[in-house]
C-alpha cells in the first residue's frame, strides 16, 4: 500500500515533466514535414536501386575481368574533364580582360564542388568560386561571372541532352509513365525559372525582393537564422553574368562545357569497354544526360547520391546493358566522377584558405 500510494503522489509530477518535456522539444509535425522530402527521394532511390543488388555476384565476376587499359583510360579522360572546367573558369574570367590559369581554374572548381557538398549546394559552390577566385586577384567582376556562368553553361548543356536522350527514347518507346512524368516536371520547374529569370531581368528589384521573402521563408521552415545578403549577391551575379552573354560573351565557356561534359561522358565510355559492353552513341546518351540532370535537381542530397545511380541502372539495363555490367560500369562512373574528385576536392580547399 505504502509503494502505490507513493507512486500514486509522484504520479503528477512525473506527468507534469512530462508534458514540460514535451512542450520544450520540436514539434513531431515540423520535424516530419522538413525530413519528408529527403525520405520520399532516398525511398524513391532505394526502391529503383535494390532490383540490381540481386546481380551483386556476377558484377564481382564482370570487375575480375575488367580492361585495365581502357579503365586508365576512363581515368585520364576525367582529368581531361576537370581541365575543361579549368578552361572554362579562365575563359570566363578572360570575358573581363583578366587571367586565371586553366591549372588553377581546375583546382578551384574541385573545391568549390566539394565545399558545395556540405553547404548550400549550387549557391555554396558559386561562393566558395568566388572567393577563391577574387583570392587570385580577379575583380569583383570577374569572380562573379566566375561563379555563375559555369553552372548556366553546364546546366543548359545538360538540358540539352537530357531532351535528346528522351526524344530517343521516345522514339524506341523505351520510356516509361515515371521517366516521362519526372522529366516534364523537371521541364516545368526550368521553364518556370527561365521565365522567371527573363522577368526578372527587367524588374531587377522586384524579382530581388521576392527572392529574398522565399530564401528567408525557406529558412524560417528549416528554423535556421537567414540574412538577405547572401541572396542579393547571388541574384546581382546572376544579372551580371546574363547581361555578359547578352554582350557575346559565351563562345569560349560554352568550348569549355563542351569539353568537360564530353570528357565525362567518355569516362562512362570508357567504363563501359572495361567491362566488355560497349555501347553505342544513342545509348551512352539516354543513360548520361537524364540521370545527372535528376541528381541536380534533387537538391536535398548532395551530388544527387543514389538518384543518378538508380536512374542510370533503371535506363541502361532497360536498353538491354546486362544488369551486372550496368552495376559495374555506374558505380565505376561514379566513383571516378564524383566520389574521389570530392575528397581531392576537401584538401584542395583547404590549401586554397591558407593560400
Amino acid at each position: 500500500m505504502d509503494i502505490n500510494r507513493q507512486e500514486d503522489l509522484q504520479a503528477p509530477e512525473n506527468k507534469a515533466n512530462n508534458h514540460k518535456s514535451l512542450a520544450s522539444s520540436p514539434p513531431f509535425v515540423l520535424k516530419a514535414g522538413r525530413d519528408l522530402p529527403t525520405l520520399i527521394l532516398l525511398g524513391l532511390a532505394v526502391h529503383l536501386i535494390l532490383p540490381q543488388l540481386a546481380s551483386v555476384a556476377a558484377s564481382l565476376q564482370v570487375i575480375k575481368t575488367m580492361l585495365l587499359w581502357a579503365v586508365l583510360l576512363a581515368a585520364l579522360a576525367q582529368v581531361m574533364s576537370y581541365a575543361g572546367t579549368g578552361y572554362l573558369l579562365y575563359s570566363v574570367v578572360a570575358i573581363v580582360n583578366q587571367q586565371l590559369s586553366v591549372f588553377k581554374g581546375a583546382l578551384i572548381n574541385l573545391a568549390a564542388t566539394s565545399m558545395g557538398m556540405l553547404a548550400g549546394g549550387t549557391l555554396g559552390n558559386a561562393a566558395a568560386t568566388y572567393r577563391w577566385v577574387k583570392k587570385q586577384g580577379i575583380s569583383a567582376e570577374g569572380s562573379g561571372l566566375a561563379g555563375t556562368l559555369p553552372t548556366i553553361f553546364n546546366n543548359a548543356l545538360l538540358m540539352v541532352l537530357a531532351v535528346a536522350g528522351i526524344i530517343h527514347l521516345l522514339l524506341v518507346h523505351q520510356l516509361s509513365s515515371l521517366q516521362f512524368f519526372m522529366f516534364l516536371l523537371i521541364l516545368a520547374f526550368l521553364g518556370l525559372g527561365f521565365a522567371a529569370v527573363s522577368w526578372g531581368k527587367h524588374h531587377r528589384d522586384r524579382f530581388e525582393s521576392v527572392a529574398v521573402e522565399i530564401a528567408a521563408s525557406f529558412a524560417r521552415f528549416l528554423h535556421k537564422s537567414y540574412t538577405p545578403d547572401t541572396t542579393e549577391a547571388s541574384i546581382s551575379r546572376m544579372f551580371a553574368a546574363l547581361d555578359t552573354l547578352g554582350n557575346g560573351g559565351w563562345k569560349r565557356p560554352v568550348m569549355g562545357a563542351v569539353l568537360s561534359t564530353g570528357f565525362d561522358m567518355l569516362t562512362l565510355y570508357f567504363f563501359f569497354i572495361a567491362a566488355g559492353n560497349p555501347v553505342g552513341p544513342s545509348v551512352l546518351l539516354v543513360g548520361y544526360g537524364l540521370p545527372l540532370l535528376f541528381g541536380k535537381m534533387a537538391f536535398l542530397i548532395p551530388g544527387g547520391v543514389g538518384i543518378v545511380e538508380s536512374t542510370m541502372a533503371a535506363l541502361y539495363t532497360g536498353l538491354g546493358v546486362p544488369g551486372p555490367v550496368a552495376v559495374v560500369v555506374i558505380l565505376g562512373y561514379r566513383m571516378f566522377s564524383f566520389w574521389i574528385p570530392a575528397l581531392i576536392g576537401f584538401p584542395i580547399a583547404y590549401y586554397l584558405h591558407k593560400e
